[in-house]
């Protein structure tokens, strides 16, 4: 009688459920298709914050490099820091998506205004506009990290935690002749902010041990810096809306005018 061979049993994935969901497959955005609807949505959303701080009689070029520098500030001061090709010159899509969104603004400008009343189109437009930053935000991380020689720990710390967080807030500093400005008021905004805690903890989860025994632990990570930043960005939203919060944006606001 010969042995019965023992079968090696693959290993247990307990977090598996986080890829198993259609909205996983959203997340990380697997189809072109999916990829650059998510474009549109965060070219338009981009364009939703600056065009309102346009002169209206500024010209047309003006507004489509102001356009262009506010879409594309993190994928390309990064690539630069790392000596590599910016996100919008190693991608044709993006600029098409850029056009696109320039294009609806300047022409259809009520749409913002349909924007702005519509909580479920609001709420789908962030959902697209903060999965394709969490995109950006892991990749140069990812790149980052590569790139970066390690120094002082095991891996390099806090460089790629840097650019990521450059990567998801870039446009906010650009063109370079706003300084320090965006933040000289407030502080640290919520694009900022939550660049900066969604690279922390991507890189510190997928480089270390933390990561130990997890499989695809990269696509995981990124689907909860994905869900991290659409929550932040909807609790803004719905924290704007109350008459406390309101109040206090409002005295901030002039007092910001008062600073000037």
């Amino acid at each position: 009688m010969g042995r019965k061979k023992i079968i090696d049993e693959p290993p247990v994935d307990s977090t598996a459920w986080l890829l198993n969901s259609g909205l996983a497959e959203v997340v990380l955005m697997h189809t072109h298709e999916i990829k650059f609807m998510f474009m549109l949505g965060y070219t338009y959303l981009h364009g939703c914050k600056l065009f309102p701080k346009l002169d209206p009689n500024s010209s047309l070029s003006y507004k489509l490099v102001s356009m262009i520098l506010q879409c594309t500030g993190g994928g390309t001061l990064v690539p630069i820091f790392l000596n590599g090709i910016p996100v919008s010159l190693a991608q044709d899509s993006y600029p098409i998506a850029i056009i696109v969104a320039f294009l609806l603004h300047q022409y259809l400008p009520i749409l913002r205004d349909v924007l702005s009343l519509s909580p479920i189109l609001k709420v789908a437009v962030i959902f697209m506009y903060e999965t394709l930053r969490a995109s950006v935000v892991v990749k140069l991380t990812t790149a980052a990290a590569k790139v970066i020689p390690a120094s002082d720990f095991a891996i390099p710390l806090f460089g790629p935690i840097f650019c990521g967080a450059i990567a998801g807030c870039g446009g906010s500093f650009l063109p370079l002749n706003k300084g320090l400005d965006p933040i000289k008021a407030n502080g640290l905004g919520q694009p900022m902010l939550s660049a900066f805690i969604g690279a922390t903890f991507y890189h510190l989860f997928t480089q270390t041990s933390l990561s130990e025994g997890v499989i695809n632990a990269p696509q995981k990570a990124q689907v909860i810096v994905a869900l991290f930043f659409v929550a932040y960005h909807l609790f803004e939203v719905v924290g704007e809306l109350l008459p406390m919060t309101k109040g206090k944006s409002a005295s901030a606001k002039n007092e910001s005018k008062k600073t000037k």
